[in-house]
């Protein structure tokens, strides 16, 4: 009986700790830009709000991200043209991957 109760209250906190944890507190935004040294940085907007993330090695992840809807901007070196993605939809806990972004002339 002992080891019952001791295997119920150790199933009760580890439940408890997995949601605890488990909260979404906002979701990403991740992407690729080809060619990788094609741009410096990757900027999300929606209203006031104003994120951004370096471009490393031709990657970015913005986090956390608010759920919302958001223009991602990517700033591109020259001789590459900036590109703008719009409506781009962040849920709490997802992860937004852009995958390739190609930069164009």
């Amino acid at each position: 009986m002992k080891m019952t109760k001791f295997g119920f209250w150790a199933l009760v906190i580890l439940i408890t700790g997995t949601l605890a944890f488990g909260i979404a507190e906002g979701g990403s935004i991740s992407g690729k830009v080809i060619p990788e040294d094609g741009a410096t940085e990757a900027w999300a907007i929606t209203g006031v709000d104003t994120l951004k993330a370096a471009i490393v090695n031709g990657t970015f992840s913005i986090q956390p991200v608010k759920a919302g809807t958001y223009t991602v901007i990517i700033n591109a070196k020259a001789p590459y043209k900036n590109v703008t993605l719009p409506d781009v939809k962040v849920v709490d806990g997802k992860v937004t991957d852009f995958g390739e972004i190609k930069l164009e002339k």
